[in-house]
């Protein structure tokens, strides 16, 4: 199967071919005659397989196939993420998809200057792939209009609500036209998101290029026992060990993402962080400095499960388990891409029990269990099951109550009773 038998036109399959884009992926290949057929579309895909060009590719064409003008302050399609990194993700695809079309595209999220973008809105764009918060202000300041909008994108809706954003979509899919094409594209479903479809789309083509909630196969995932104080040791061990070339490590909190950095800074090893306190620009640098190699260790909370594509990543460490069991399916997502393999590895101290026992009922299966040698913790991690259920030890049957029968009889003398 060729991009050609999809029904893209000349100029879009002459770019994928400089872009090394021979074959379509499973979920490229269902969604993309859909797409271009005006349908709405619920897609489930994991991570790394392609998702962005199944719904970016047809859009661009169609944009192009209409021949609309698009009016100042106003865009033709909308690209909705939830995160400022995977905005610049998303966008950068695009305008590498839509290289040579006579199309305006742009990215807006909060963190840095609304001025640019306002100016940039002027002329009117086709393509606007924005974080909800910074489009709802760019409405309220009149820099944007919806009345063009043909296509709606939802891309990680399910993160969009898990980050609260749930308001914020309310309000703009209020100011959407109520005839426009509605397209869902995630790795993950959950039960709210397919409520939330039910509701926004119309007779959708349903796709499932793979299982709900699966990691992809080639990723080797195992989780490492020790505990909790004993976790930065531990990296350093396993980093050492192994011989990494680079790792992205996932850190629950932000103030223990610069902890771990500055523990590596000690020893000598080059990393860098991403977090939400940090700017903008700087999370950028950090993220350039790491795809250039720069940078040994990216040390991230869960702002950077999703949006992160680094050609080649060989190992992800979930240094803490996620609180949302469907971010360790985005978390090692960002290793095992197209094709490629990967190791997830994950430290799981005593505490995190139920956390690891949602993960292993979410993805259904048993992560193997590998002790370090000098690193056995002494709060034992209870086991778990592939039904992600903590397995508890038989309780020993209490002692009967009065004389313990197995202990010797002893005779009292009478004579010392007086």
């Amino acid at each position: 199967m060729s991009f050609a038998s999809l029904g893209l036109i000349d100029q879009i399959t002459r770019t994928l071919a400089s872009l090394s884009y021979t074959t379509p992926t499973a979920v490229q290949a269902q969604a993309i005659p859909a797409v271009l057929a005006g349908r709405d579309v619920m897609a489930a895909a994991q991570t790394g397989t392609g998702k962005t060009a199944g719904f970016a590719l047809p859009l661009l064409q169609r944009l192009v196939m209409d021949g609309v003008q698009v009016a100042s302050n106003s865009a033709r399609s909308l690209i909705l993420v939830p995160t400022r990194e995977l905005a610049e993700q998303v966008h950068e695809s695009v305008r590498a998809y839509g290289a040579g079309l006579p199309l305006r595209t742009m990215v807006a999220y909060g963190g840095v200057s609304i001025n640019p973008q306002m100016m940039r809105l002027r002329k009117g764009v086709d393509v606007l792939v924005a974080t909800p918060g910074r489009l709802l202000d760019l409405q309220r300041q009149n820099a944007v209009r919806f009345d063009q909008v043909q296509t709606l994108v939802l891309d990680e809706a399910d993160r969009m609500l898990d980050l609260g954003f749930s308001r914020d979509i309310d309000n703009l899919l209020a100011l959407l036209p109520r005839r426009r094409q509605t397209l869902l594209f995630s790795a993950t479903f959950s039960d709210p998101i397919r409520a939330l479809a039910t509701k926004l789309l119309v007779d959708p083509v349903s796709i499932e290029a793979t299982p709900r909630n699966t990691t992809v196969k080639a990723i080797r995932q195992w989780i490492v026992p020790v505990d909790k104080k004993r976790k930065p040791d531990l990296f350093l061990h396993l980093l050492k060990r192994h011989g990494w070339p680079q790792v992205l490590a996932f850190v629950k909190t932000r103030k223990g993402v610069d902890q771990l950095v500055d523990l590596l800074d000690a020893k000598g090893i080059a990393a860098d962080s991403i977090h939400g306190d940090k700017p903008q620009p700087a999370r950028l640098r950090a993220l350039d400095r790491f795809k250039a190699g720069e940078v040994r260790v990216l040390v991230a909370t869960d702002v950077a499960a999703r949006g992160l594509d680094i050609e080649e990543l060989p190992v992800v460490v979930n240094v803490d388990l996620p609180i949302v069991a469907e971010d360790y399916v985005h978390r090692t997502g960002r290793t095992g891409r197209a094709g490629a393999s990967g190791d997830a590895v994950s430290l799981v101290c005593a505490d995190e029990v139920q956390q690891l026992a949602a993960i292993e009922a979410l993805t259904q299966q048993a992560l193997q269990r590998q002790e370090e040698a000098g690193f056995e913790p002494e709060h034992r991690v209870p086991q778990t099951n592939a039904a992600g259920q903590v397995v508890k030890k038989p309780k020993k049957p209490k002692k009967p109550k009065g004389t313990d029968r197995d202990a010797p009889v002893v005779q009292e003398d009478v004579r010392f009773r007086r």
